[in-house]
């Protein structure tokens, strides 16, 4: 029998009952055709898990109890924020729920001089909803107990000014450091810079070296904007984190 898992955006805790989301409970019960008894797995992006049963499923509701707390042990020790540089249809999608899988602490999408990606403020409030879905639902498949953050996007210098993880890594193939010279930061936080499709220009690299980023090179091939979160984050804990 399946267990789905689902994020349920509400307070949690032990022997508890409570209503499904309208959105959740289209999902369970008339997507999967759920009936009453059928267990669940629940979880609200603070940490670990619940399993639960779905109790009394009527045509528009349904209700949820919860049993046993189940702690998770599977976030990666490395907390890596990846900043994005915004990209158009689909790659940003793709980046943010690879990331997540791939164990990113938190995502801050940025606008950059070769970004192509235009946005009003109304728009930009919607696309990041979106994004958070994306990340919710990359959790729930994932099975992270913590869904990352998806900000509000900002330009690249506002926020390569602004960084405060010990290590900040610039991704750049024309440069010829590697990533296995560097030292673990001790306080396991790390920024990670990610260009466009067309890539970073050299006055937003040299911005960045300024401002404490170390330009890195991921080898000898040139990844796509939407690829390189899930390589620097794979090979960051393989050096660092969780990965053996």
């Amino acid at each position: 029998m399946r267990i789905p898992r689902v994020y349920i955006d509400l307070p949690l805790s032990e022997n508890t009952r409570f209503s499904l989301p309208e959105a959740t409970f289209h999902y369970l019960c008339k997507v999967l055709r759920l009936k009453s008894e059928h267990p669940l797995i629940v979880f609200n992006g603070k940490g670990g898990q619940y399993n639960a049963t779905l109790k009394q499923v009527e045509k528009r509701t349904a209700e949820v109890d919860t049993h046993g707390f189940i702690e998770l042990h599977n976030e990666s020790p490395i907390k890596v924020t990846i900043g994005q540089t915004l990209s158009r249809g689909e790659r940003m999608d793709y980046a943010i729920q690879k990331a997540v899988e791939a164990g990113v602490y938190s995502i801050q999408p940025l606008f950059s001089e070769r970004c192509e990606v235009k946005l009003n403020d109304s728009r930009i409030e919607k696309r990041v909803q979106h994004w958070q879905q994306i990340a919710i639902s990359a959790a729930e498949q994932s099975g992270r107990g913590i869904v990352p953050k998806v900000h509000s996007p900002m330009p690249l210098e506002e926020w390569t000014s602004n960084c405060n993880e010990m290590l900040k890594l610039t991704l750049h193939h024309r440069t010829k450091k590697e990533l296995t010279k560097l030292s673990k930061p001790s306080d396991n936080t790390v920024a990670v810079l990610i260009g466009p499709e067309g890539g970073l220009t050299e006055n937003e690299v040299k911005l960045s070296e300024k401002q404490g980023f170390t330009s890195i090179s991921l080898g000898p091939r040139v990844l796509r904007t939407e690829t390189a979160p899930i390589v620097i984050l794979t090979t960051l804990n393989v050096m660092w984190g969780d990965i053996s």
